[in-house]
C-alpha cells in the first residue's frame, strides 16, 4: 500500500466550476480544464459524477457530449497502461493505444453506475480484449515488416527446393546461397517465420505424468500482472486521502514522498519522533481499514 500512497499523493488537479456549457435540471457539471492530466486520485470520483450525469443527460446533447468526450480524456491513461502489456510485439505503440481506445469508448458506452462495479474493472477487460483482437485478425500472429514477410515465402520456396535435391533439410549456407542473401537474413527470415502462426492460449496439452489428464497452454505461460492491481488500489485509494486532514496529508506526502525522516518530519511539525511514528501507524491504518473495507474484506 505503501506504494500506491506514494503515487497518488500529487499536486491537485485543476478542476473548476465552471460549466463549459454543461447544465441540467440537476445542477452544472465540474469543469475539467484539462481532462488528460486529471491523476488517477481524481479520475475515479470525476468518473463517477460524469457517468451520473450521462445518464440523465439526453444523448446527442452538446451536454451529453461534453460529458462523453471529458470521459474518455480523463482514462485514456487506462488504454495507455494496456497497451504497455503488449509493448515489443512489433506494432507502432500508437496503433495499439488508438485500437485500446475504441475498447474504452465502447465500456464508457456501456457502463452503468447502477452495477456497483468501479469504471477501471469494468473497462479494462473491454481495452484489452479490444488490443487482443487488433492482434488476432491481422493475418500474421504478430506485426514483422513487410521485407521480412516476403523473404518468408521465398524461403520456404527455397527450401523446398533444396529439400527435394538434397533429400534432406537444406542447411542455412545452402539457403543463402541459392537465395544470393547473407546468412543472417536467412536466419533473420527463420525467426520472423516464427511469428505467422500462433497457438491459442486455451489450447488443450496432453499430460505426460502418471495421472495424465490435460492442461492449457496458458497454464505455463505468462506472469500475473500487478500493474492492475495497483491502478485498483490507486482508485480506491483517491477519496481516503481526500479525506485526511491537511496535516495529516502532509504528513503523508513527506514520508512516502520526499522519504523524510520521521525525525526530520518531527523537526518541521514541531514535535517529537516518538509522536510522529504514532501519527503515521494511525493515519496507515486509517487508509488500510478503508481499502480493506473497500474491497469488501472487512
Amino acid at each position: 500500500m505503501d506504494t500506491a500512497v506514494s503515487a497518488v499523493v500529487r499536486p491537485e488537479t485543476q478542476v473548476t466550476e465552471k460549466t463549459a456549457g454543461a447544465r441540467t435540471g440537476e445542477g452544472p457539471l465540474p469543469g475539467v480544464e484539462e481532462p488528460r492530466a486529471v491523476a488517477p486520485r481524481d479520475a475515479r470520483e470525476l468518473s463517477r459524477q460524469f457517468f451520473q450525469r450521462l445518464s440523465e443527460l439526453e444523448e446527442g446533447t452538446h451536454e451529453y457530449q461534453y460529458a462523453r468526450n471529458t470521459l474518455i480524456e480523463m482514462n485514456m491513461s487506462l488504454v495507455r497502461f494496456a497497451a504497455g502489456r503488449f509493448r515489443g510485439r512489433g506494432d507502432d505503440m500508437e496503433d495499439i493505444v488508438q485500437t485500446g481506445m475504441i475498447g474504452l469508448i465502447k465500456a464508457i458506452d456501456r457502463f452503468e453506475v447502477s452495477r456497483e462495479v468501479e469504471f477501471t474493472s469494468f473497462a479494462l477487460p473491454y481495452i484489452v480484449g479490444e488490443i487482443k483482437r487488433f492482434f488476432r485478425d491481422t493475418t500474421w500472429a504478430v506485426h514483422v515488416p513487410r521485407r521480412l514477410q516476403e523473404l518468408r515465402v521465398e524461403l520456404a520456396k527455397a527450401r523446398e527446393e533444396l529439400a527435394s535435391r538434397l533429400d534432406r533439410e537444406p542447411t542455412v549456407a545452402e539457403l543463402a546461397t541459392l537465395m544470393n542473401i547473407a546468412d543472417s537474413e536467412v536466419i533473420e527470415a527463420q525467426i520472423a517465420s516464427n511469428g505467422y502462426n500462433s497457438s491459442s492460449l486455451d489450447a488443450a496439452l496432453t499430460g505426460d505424468g502418471p495421472e495424465g489428464g490435460e492442461a492449457v497452454l496458458a497454464d505455463f505461460i505468462g506472469v500475473e500482472e500487478n500493474g492492475l492491481r495497483l491502478v485498483e488500489d490507486f482508485q480506491s485509494l483517491a477519496p481516503l486521502m481526500a479525506e485526511l486532514s491537511e496535516r495529516d496529508r502532509q504528513i503523508i506526502h513527506m514520508r512516502f514522498v520526499e522519504e523524510a525522516t520521521q525525525s526530520e518530519i518531527g523537526e518541521r511539525l514541531g514535535c517529537s519522533q516518538m509522536h510522529v511514528s504514532r501519527l503515521i501507524k494511525r493515519i496507515i491504518a486509517r487508509l488500510r481499514e478503508g481499502m480493506l473495507g473497500e474491497l469488501g474484506c472487512a
